[in-house]
């Protein structure tokens, strides 16, 4: 089983992901194929347009990737 992920930057996508309480993860992109995981999940516990709140901790917006794993089945989703 393949796994791959959605990188969420929308507010409507970041909303959905608190409303379904799915694991979310914080990235900091370091330049060209390189990042830093910064938090290995949690739910979003708030959602400002400046930043975003997961485990008690506040990322920026601006500064981080929030991310979900996506399972791929036969059906490509």
């Amino acid at each position: 089983m393949n796994h791959t992920y959605k990188v969420l930057s929308s507010d409507i996508e970041l909303f959905a992901a608190a409303l379904s309480q799915v694991r979310v993860y914080v990235v900091q992109p370091l330049g060209e194929d390189l990042i830093d995981i910064v938090d290995y999940g949690g739910v979003v516990e708030k959602i400002t347009p400046e930043s975003v709140k997961i485990n008690g901790n506040y990322f920026i917006r601006n500064q981080f990737e929030f991310r979900v794993d996506v399972k791929k089945d036969s059906a490509g989703m």
